[in-house]
Parts: C-alpha cells; structure tokens; sequence
C-alpha cells in the first residue's frame, strides 16, 4: 500500500550509509578486530575540531558587527553588496580556493603576506565562505525585529549600545548558537580547502581518512578516524537543527523596519570600515577569479569533455536526489513519531563522512568491474547524497502546504497513487521542486570530494580539471576553467532564487 511505498526512500538512504560502514567494520574484524583511536587519530582530531573552532569564531564574531552595520546604514549599492555576499555560498570550493591562491600563492598580487598552504590558508578559505553565510543569516534575524521597537526607542533617546543591548542582542542571540553549529559543521567536515591548503601537519579527520585509505590502504585507521568523525558530526549536525536550511535571499527582498541609530559620525565611520572591511575579504577574490578567467578561457575537447561529464553526472544526481527527496518529505509530514529520525537521514551525508561512504561502496563492490558506468553512478549518488538536506529545506515546507491543502478534496474524489501524484501534486509544487533541482545540480556541479573519492582514471569533470591544472601549474588554464565553473554554478542559483520568488 501507499505507506510502503513511503518507506523505500529512508530505506534507500539507510542502505547507502550502512554500504558505507558494514565493509568497513566487516573488513577490520577480518583484519583482526575493532581498532581504538591511536595518538595520530587523536592528533587529527584535535587539529579538526581547532581548526573549525578557529575559522567559526572568526567568522561568526565579525559577522555581527557586519551584519548590525548593514543593518543600520543605507547606502547605495547595499542591495548589490547582499547580492555578492551570496557569491561565495554558490561557487564551487576548488573555484574560491583558486581565487585565494591567485591573490595570495607565491606569484600572486599579495604573496609574502603569509603561507597560503597551512592552517592560515584554510581558515582564510574558511572565513571567505562562512562571514558572508553568517552576515546574511544575522541580518535576516536583526531585519525581524519589530519596527516599533526602533520607534521607541528613537523616541526615547536611546544610546547605541542600549539599543544593542536590548533591540538587536535578544535578535541574535536567538539565531548565534545555531549558525555557530553550522558554520563549525561546514569546518569540520571541509574535505576539499584541507586537501588542497593542507600540508602534513595540517590534516582534518576527512582528509586523513582520505590518505588512510587511498595511500595507505590502512582500514582500521580509517575506521577509528571515522568513528571519531561520526561522532563529532553526530553532535554537531543536532546541535545546528533547523540552522542547516540554508537562507534564501535575505536583505534584498524585503523592506526593513526603518533604523533610527548609527547616525552619529563615529558609528558611521565604524560602520562604513566594517562593511568595507568584509567587503574586502570577499570582493578581491572573485575580482581574481574573473580577471584572470576571462584572459584564459580557451575552449579546447579537454574542457568540454569535463563540462560534459559534469553536466551528466549532476543531471543523474538530480534523478536520483529529487524522488528520494520527495520521497523523505513525504514521509517526514505523514509520520510525525519518526520525523526526528528522517531528519537525521536526510542529513546522513553529513553524519557519515563522504570519505567512509565512499570506502565502503569501494570495499563492497571492489569485486564488480564496472568500469567508468560504475564510478559515474556512484559519484551521482553520493552527490545525491550530500545534496538532500539543502533540498528538503527548500522541498518539505511546499510537500508539507499542499498535503494540507489537497489531502481530504483527494479522499473525496478517491484520486490516490500515480494518479494524485500527476494531476494534483506535481502541479502544485512545480517551482519548488525545479528549485530543489537547480540546488542539487549546483551542488553536484561544483562537487569535488565524491569525484576524488570514487573516480577512475578516464573520469574527468569541471572541479576535477581546476584541481589537476593547479597541481601542475597550469594556473592560467585553471583560471578559465574555474571561470566556466563558477558562471554556471552562478546562473543556476540565480534561476533557483527567482523561483523561490515565484511560489
């Protein structure tokens, strides 16, 4: 009956990450038991969880003060700024990694500021991502607060740090601890700006579970490291909650309560070099991305073979997320006792570490030869994987509408199954599920890790390219291809944020 045919989603999904983990276990106890975490795991550990630390504090605390004076002062070009700040959020990791090299690598305009590849580097890659991410998210909630509230305290005569204190704190002290875990969440689990930023001293538990196994073939490592990765998801992804629905674009769509403070010259002075300030560490690097690009876009069959096999890969993955999506929503709405549980499963690929999943579909289907078929439906998949949660954000709230909206007109006219699902449901929540699509093949387009870890040799797609051109020097081809990356990525969460104004 239909209530089976709900369960195949989440059952899907648990079967993916019990893929990921049973071969690994079986193969440790093969080799000889469990293994416990070694001085190295624990050395890892640290570093991971210091280095997320690090790159949320200094992403999180700046971001308020950003996103206070975005708040407070009005200036031409706000709207456009807000606009950029969502940059960084669309393009592909190994796209802003490229630009930060240009700027600041051994021949690039700010070389000698500081050692690009150490922990310097990836907290600086870390910072440009998550200080727009959070800016726009606080802003979002420091927009919320009731006009009456500036009002009267402008009435008043309130002084700023009043005005903080009572107005605009209670605002974001709701919102801080969960873009905290957020940010700390997308830290922690950085494959991609660890890989290619990191040396040897400077190895997140993803990345050495990576080396484990891809240089080592060390299971029970990796296993201890992903027991260890696990775990700290596991906290981490409960503690983020609802904060794990990306915004959409906040600041730019509506009007704001009218502010009556920061217009003293001091507050605008400060105000005006914070702003400026962010701006900078955002502006210069897609500038680099561009300018450079633009000089060296060469069309040639390497590139378009990439292209194409990226294009491929995310349409797949789209195949694949959008019915399991569909599918969770579904199930979320229609059974509320486990709507915990689903929710923990949509967020699965961030729980399980790609790097484990990875290895046990490499583990379990190492006897298959399925040639270059096999890696591109396991790349799709994992994709797919990694895609969902940002897909039932945008996903579950319209499911959820219309399932209230249709349910006892559908009992009445007895209209159930295919049937339903044609004439009435799909209709219904077009924009949405096109969105969600838009998100999955943005997502699976700018997608490096699963191609790292589950690629054959033949298997080439855009990130993939960047990354084997920056490894051997070819910056100037890197910057077109990083270039042809980021504008397709680009075009497709503008289409997918014009639809969400649609619905």
């Amino acid at each position: 009956g239909p209530s089976m045919i709900r369960l195949i989603p989440p059952l899907l999904i648990t079967l993916a990450l019990g893929a990921g983990i049973i071969p690994l276990v079986a193969f440790a106890l093969q080799q000889g038991g469990l293994p416990w975490p070694d001085a190295y795991v624990w050395r890892v550990t640290r570093f991971t969880v210091m280095q997320a630390a690090l790159s949320t504090a200094l992403s999180v605390v700046p971001a308020v003060f950003v996103a206070r004076a975005l708040a407070r002062q009005d200036f031409p070009g706000r709207r456009l700024l807000l606009s950029l700040f969502a940059v960084p959020l669309s393009l592909p990791v190994i796209v802003a990694v490229f630009g930060l090299t240009t700027l600041y690598g051994a021949s690039g305009l700010f070389s000698g500021l500081f050692d690009i590849y150490s922990l310097t580097g990836i907290v600086l890659a870390h910072v440009f991502f998550n200080l727009p991410l959070a800016t726009r998210m606080l802003l979002s909630a420091l927009e919320a607060a009731p006009a009456e509230s500036h009002r009267l305290s402008a009435q008043l005569g309130f002084s700023d740090r009043f005005i903080f204190s009572h107005v605009d704190w209670p605002q974001l002290a709701s919102a801080l601890p969960r873009i905290a875990a957020l940010v700390f969440l997308l830290c922690a689990a950085s494959f991609v700006v660890v890989l290619v930023l990191g040396g040897p001293s400077a190895t997140t538990l993803e990345v050495a579970i990576y080396q484990s196994l891809r240089m080592d073939f060390d299971v029970s490592r990796a296993l201890a490291l992903s027991l260890v990765q696990i775990g700290l998801s596991t906290v981490l992804v409960f503690a983020a909650g609802k904060a794990l629905t990306l915004p959409d674009n906040p600041g730019t769509l509506r009007l704001s309560a009218v502010r009556f403070d920061g217009k003293t010259v001091l507050a605008r002075v400060a105000d005006t070099l914070l702003i400026v300030a962010a701006a900078l560490l955002v502006l210069p690097v897609l500038a680099a991305i561009v300018l450079n690009g633009i000089q060296h876009l060469v069309p040639d069959m390497q590139l378009l073979r990439a292209l194409l096999t990226s294009i491929a890969i995310a349409f797949l993955s789209c195949c694949i997320a959008l019915p399991l999506c569909w599918g969770m929503a579904q199930a979320s709405i229609r059974s509320s006792r486990w709507r915990g549980v689903l929710t923990g499963l949509g967020l699965g690929g961030y729980i399980v570490p790609p790097a484990v999943i990875a290895t046990g579909w490499f583990l379990a289907l190492r006897h298959v030869d399925g040639g270059i078929v096999l890696a591109v439906l396991l790349i799709a998949a994992m994709n797919g994987l990694m895609a969902l949660p940002f897909m039932l954000t945008v996903l579950s709230p319209a499911v959820e509408q219309q399932v209230l909206q249709h349910d006892r007109l559908c009992a009445q006219l007895g209209l159930r199954g295919f049937n339903r699902l044609r004439l009435v449901d799909l209709p219904s929540v077009k924009a949405p599920l096109l969105q969600a699509a838009m998100m999955g093949a943005v997502l699976s387009l700018g997608d490096l890790t699963a191609v790292t870890l589950l690629g054959s040799q033949g298997l080439v797609t855009l990130p993939a390219l960047v990354q084997q051109q920056m490894g051997h020097y070819q910056s100037d081809a890197a910057g077109g291809t990083a270039l042809l990356l980021a504008a397709i990525c680009l075009a497709l969460s503008l289409l997918a944020q014009r639809l969400s104004r649609w619905t």
